[in-house]
């Protein structure tokens, strides 16, 4: 994956292997049982080629930018930690949120997790149309700028290729079903194969 011409690699050394995942309902096996979720199954497969790879999934059905900002501390206290992957903004998109505050709440984990010597990926996200589309420009453009700015990893939003599809989707169409998380597990393996093998 490629962030301003530099490479994941460059940006996470590959020694990088206990990551905390901070997200929302996306991360959290909405609607499932956690072991049928894709967070779980990645973990799975990464540590059946890494054995030293270790995921620690702190998702959130509900989470927001602010919430998450607020449990990070703790978290990063309790566990150790080499990168932290924030997976966040969903919900404070879908709520309106000023984006000056969604983007202020996301630097400040970022620094956050800096001031710690802590390696950072974070996810785009991506809201409905319905929210306006100078907001959701806006909301868009806010990610890979922040990434920009911070120098850290950004990765790709990763429920695209199936948020059109409602084979793929729950009811509500904005969470990935059952049938769904093998395919977004794959992925998530295959992003961090790219530094872990380097």
């Amino acid at each position: 994956m490629i962030l301003i011409g530099l490479s994941i690699s460059l940006l996470i050394p590959a020694k990088a292997t206990n990551v905390l995942l901070l997200g929302d309902s996306l991360s959290a096996s909405y609607g499932m049982q956690a072991s049928k979720g894709w967070a779980h199954l990645a973990q799975q497969q990464l540590q059946q080629k890494f054995p030293e790879f270790s995921l620690l999934n702190f998702s959130a059905s509900g989470e927001t930018t602010g919430g998450g900002k607020a449990r990070l501390k703790r978290l990063l206290d309790k566990n150790e930690v080499d990168i932290l992957w924030i997976e966040l903004g969903g919900n404070d998109g879908l709520r309106g949120y000023p984006i000056n505050t969604i983007s202020n709440n996301l630097r400040e984990m970022i620094i956050m997790a800096k001031e710690r010597g802590l390696a950072v990926i974070l996810t785009q996200v991506k809201i409905p149309p319905s929210m306006g589309r100078r907001y959701t420009t806006m909301f868009s453009d806010l990610f890979p700028t922040i990434a920009r700015d911070e120098t850290i990893a950004l990765m790709p939003f990763f429920i695209e290729s199936l948020a059109g599809d409602p084979a793929m989707m729950q009811a509500d169409q904005i969470h990935p079903n059952e049938a769904a998380q093998p395919i977004i597990a794959q992925v998530i393996v295959d992003y961090f194969s790219a530094y872990l093998v380097n």
